[in-house]
C-alpha cells in the first residue's frame, strides 16, 4: 500500500519482517520519549507479532512502526503497543494511517476494539487516539491502569489504558 503525504513523499505500509528488528530499534532511539526495548523484543515484535504490526519506509528509510497484538483473552481487541514515526514521516497522518492498515487486515477480521497506554502527558498520542475513535465511530474510555510508584518503582509516569470500540465504521 502506497499514501502520498502532503509533501508528496510516497510512504508505503507493510507487514513487518525480521529483517526490520533492529531497524525498529535504532527508530525508537530517534523518537525521544519512547521507551526503548531490546533487540531481541524488536526482532520478536516484527516476527512473531508482525502481523499485527506495521513498517512505513520513504524510500527504503524506516520512518514509521506500530508494533501490537492481539492479547489471547481478548481476542476481539488488539492491543498497540507502541507508535513511532520519525521526523521524516511527520505531519502527514501516518501514525493514523497505520493503525486503520493494522485493523483493515485479514488478522484482524474478528477485531470490534484496540487498547493502548499512554501517560497522561503525552498530548501527540491522546490525540492520535481520539481522532483514531473519531473515525472508527467508536467511543474511547480509559482509566489509570500501570501506577507510577506500585508498577514502575516511581521510575516512570503513570500509564493510562485508553480502550476504543467497537467499531462501527470500517478503516
Amino acid at each position: 500500500m502506497t499514501s502520498e503525504g502532503s509533501n508528496t513523499t510516497a510512504i508505503s505500509l507493510r507487514v513487518p519482517v525480521m529483517d526490520d528488528g533492529y531497524r525498529l530499534h535504532q527508530l525508537v532511539e530517534e523518537c525521544p520519549p519512547l521507551d526503548p526495548n531490546s533487540i531481541y523484543c524488536n526482532l520478536l515484535q516484527c516476527s512473531h507479532f508482525a502481523e499485527t504490526g506495521v513498517a512505513a519506509e520513504i524510500d527504503g528509510d524506516l520512518v514509521g512502526f506500530i508494533s501490537g497484538y492481539i492479547p489471547p483473552q481478548q481476542p476481539e481487541t488488539v492491543f498497540v503497543w507502541q507508535v513511532a514515526v520519525h521526523e521524516k514521516g511527520r505531519g502527514q497522518g501516518l501514525a493514523k494511517r497505520m493503525l486503520k492498515a493494522i485493523v483493515a487486515r485479514d488478522v484482524c477480521k474478528n477485531v470490534t476494539h484496540m487498547e493502548t497506554t499512554i501517560t497522561e502527558d503525552n498530548k501527540a498520542s491522546w490525540a492520535l487516539f481520539r481522532s483514531f475513535a473519531r473515525d472508527m465511530g467508536a467511543e474511547l474510555t480509559y482509566h489509570e491502569h500501570f501506577e507510577k510508584d506500585t508498577h514502575f518503582g516511581g521510575k516512570h509516569d503513570s500509564e493510562f489504558l485508553l480502550r476504543i470500540g467497537p467499531f462501527t465504521k470500517s478503516a
